[in-house]
């Protein structure tokens, strides 16, 4: 059995932030990432996808966003790139296709278990997979009888495959917002939601919206801890997906009440064929390996913690979960913030391993 100083799981934005600030503490990570590259979700979100905020404002600790303006929204391929060079500069061992199936306690260590065969013992354990792999899909009605297709926006990449078809996007969020406004250029789509759609404009007295978050320190305020749910956030908007939304390219509508076959039941008991349903409908941690690890979830599989330190486990801890502090946790600009809070406390209860110090 190999024994570790920490193991970060995940090789995401959250993993590579947390792997820098533990060399930078003279410990020793070893990331796990499941699938075979060092960028997390980011390769299979879809294809159009740009960040919500500027360059200047989306870089993890120790190397800013590369390229000369730094007030353009990078496009999803720009952020593959880039934490693709972030883990290439980390002197960390970085594992990719090493799914972690389990961990459990051994002592006063955990062991990491290893699908297909492997078992590390890590005097700590950083939880840092993301949302991507467990797409929530809520319980609407008469969904389970749809014949028509249904897919979750973790699944979609592209109007192409939606050409000419009648389309419904459940969601009010950015991304169902987004997804619904591309596909309605070659689509017929309605947007359903259960209220209306609440905007907040990108651009404020000619600033970004996040210049002022950092300015007031909002995007930093612990508020996570006054949160027993996440609020839902508004869509930011330069004016386009307002436009389109007035322009009925898509249309808006309330939630459906039912389903009967390929006919779904609108609330003013209209009943139309439609060809795709589509869940922009969010995302929760995906955790599945900390399901045999006394007290580590809850009983709905979320992680039991304060600020991204797990509560009655010590030496666990998570980094990327949404509003895990502030309301920047789960993004490129925040979770270097938080790394920071939760590996200063994992330091102070580990030394480190003897042996040449990294950084």
């Amino acid at each position: 059995m190999e024994h570790i100083d920490v193991a970060v799981i995940g090789g995401g934005q959250s993993g590579l932030a947390a792997a820098h600030t533990l060399l930078r503490h003279g410990l020793r990570p070893v990331v796990l990432e499941a699938s075979g590259r060092t960028a997390g979700s980011w390769p299979r979100y879809y294809d159009s996808l740009t960040l919500f905020s500027p360059a200047r404002h989306s870089s993890l600790p120790g190397m800013p966003f590369p390229g000369p303006d730094r007030d353009r929204y990078p496009h999803r391929d720009e952020v593959v790139a880039y934490l693709t060079a972030y883990a290439d500069r980390l002197d960390a061992k970085i594992r990719t296709g090493r799914r972690v199936s389990a961990v459990r306690r051994d002592g006063g260590a955990f062991a990491v278990e290893l699908e297909g065969g492997g078992l590390l013992s890590a005097r700590a354990v950083v939880a840092a997979s993301g949302t991507f792999g467990r797409p929530y899909r809520p319980a609407l009605p008469g969904l389970e009888g749809f014949t028509g297709q249904v897919l979750h926006a973790a699944d979609y990449r592209s109007p192409a495959p939606f050409t000419g078809r009648r389309v419904v996007v459940v969601g009010a969020g950015n991304s169902a917002v987004q997804i619904a406004a591309e596909l309605a250029q070659t689509a017929r789509v309605t947007l359903a939601t259960r209220g209306p759609v609440k905007f907040t404009a990108q651009r404020v007295l000619g600033r970004d919206l996040h210049f002022w978050l950092t300015r007031t320190g909002l995007d930093t305020a612990p508020l996570g801890r006054l949160l027993p749910h996440p609020p839902a956030q508004p869509v930011l908007d330069d004016g386009r997906y307002r436009a389109a939304l007035a322009a009925g390219q898509p249309d808006r509508r309330p939630m459906f009440t039912g389903c009967d076959g390929a006919k779904v039941v609108w609330s003013d008991g209209g009943r139309e064929e439609v060809d795709v349903v589509v869940l922009a409908t969010g995302y929760r941690p995906d955790l599945p390996y900390l399901a045999s690890l006394d007290g580590a979830l809850n009983a709905g599989g979320n992680p039991r913690h304060r600020e991204g330190l797990a509560t009655g486990l010590s030496r666990l801890a998570f980094v990327g979960l949404e509003w895990q502090r502030s309301l920047s946790s789960n993004s490129l600009r925040g979770v270097g913030r938080d790394a920071g809070r939760i590996v200063r406390r994992l330091a102070a209860e580990l030394k480190p391993l003897p042996g040449p110090r990294r950084s």
